[in-house]
């Protein structure tokens, strides 16, 4: 078979279409060309639910009779179960396309090898492994998940530029010390939708009354996850009016992220704070992304509430009006540019 890796190249551009809108599935791209060497069809993952990339690849072509010489290049291995749609390896069977190009087998136990297996049973030819690395990149918080069998986990705060979270205040009369800018609240909430889930502490829950919704994001809503060990949260709390998860018994982050996965299907969470909360992630190990944004506000004797030390360098910074934006990472998947 003849690889044209500029055909995969495209399928990793429309893949990244559907960033923000395919979690718990990935982001998958699909481009078919016809025996002339011109794109016939393109395609990429709908929402969950929906058409996977190569079923709406399949239906932009216009006429069905040219795949009987095509070639499919799809960025990650089709599916050979049956889920809320059939199975896609089966659909390019039936439909008769001679040739697959897979970027990267599925790390998900259910597919795995079995599709690529499938189509060539069925007398379909397959090459797997062209722009792997790259397919396994765009869905970093995939892979990680399926292949640790936990789910992706970003830290996140804000702090001032001496390293405190928040100032001396009564929840009840002083709200959070503004940290964050109008700008990098609205970064803050596209990364909530990128997340399946947000986690919390109690304890900011009581002091902040969040919402851990997007509202400045019209990507989709993330579970507020709330990590409530004393049984201290009731149904005032802002974040109690949306569907949430409580979780009191637990006995390490370990047994938190496995349960998530395993019991919920959270293949991502973004862990929002307290300190606390922060800490236990980072002295666990159990993270791969860490966005840490810093004021040039000096909270001084009013400073209350220490930031989390995270002991190592960041891989990328940048400036955000006043504020800076530090990233670190233990993921040599993900790119720190795209959250």
């Amino acid at each position: 078979m003849d690889i044209r890796p500029e055909y995969m190249a495209r399928a990793l551009e429309l893949a990244r279409h559907a960033t923000g809108t395919t979690t718990p599935n990935p982001m998958v791209g699909a481009v078919i060309v016809g025996a002339d060497g011109n794109i016939i069809g393109e395609g990429y993952t709908s929402p969950p639910g929906g058409p996977h990339a190569e079923v709406n690849a399949v239906n932009t072509v216009a006429d069905p009779a040219a795949l009987k010489g095509s070639t499919m290049y799809v960025t990650l291995e089709p599916c050979s179960h049956w889920g809320r749609t059939p199975p896609c390896a089966g659909m390019i069977i039936d439909r008769g396309i001679p040739r697959v190009v897979v970027g990267a087998v599925d790390p998900f136990d259910k597919v795995s090898g079995r599709g690529i297996a499938m189509l060539r049973e069925a007398g379909v030819e397959v090459v797997k492994g062209v722009m792997a690395e790259e397919s396994r990149r765009i869905n970093a918080f995939f892979f990680t998940a399926h292949t640790l069998r936990r789910p992706f986990v970003t830290l996140k705060w804000a702090q001032s530029r001496d390293g405190y979270l928040d100032i001396r205040r009564d929840p009840a009369v002083t709200p959070p010390a503004a940290i964050s800018t109008a700008v990098t609240r609205l970064m803050t909430h596209r990364l909530r939708s990128l997340h399946d889930a947000i986690i919390v502490g109690s304890s900011t829950v009581i002091a902040d009354n969040p919402r851990l919704d997007t509202r400045y994001w019209p990507w989709r809503k993330p579970l507020p996850v709330i990590l409530d060990r004393r049984r201290r949260i009731g149904p005032d709390y802002r974040v109690m009016q949306y569907e949430h998860l409580i979780i009191s018994d637990y006995s390490d982050i370990a047994e938190l992220l496995s349960t998530l996965y395993s019991r919920q299907g959270i293949t991502s969470v973004l862990i929002e704070g307290g300190a606390e909360v922060l800490s236990s992630f980072l002295a666990s190990g159990l993270w791969d992304v860490a966005r840490v944004e810093t004021s040039p506000a000096v909270f001084g004797d009013r400073g209350a509430v220490d930031a989390p030390q995270i002991g190592c360098k960041p891989v990328m910074t940048e400036t955000v009006g006043p504020n800076v934006i530090s990233f670190y990472s233990q993921n040599d998947l993900v790119d720190v540019k795209n959250l």
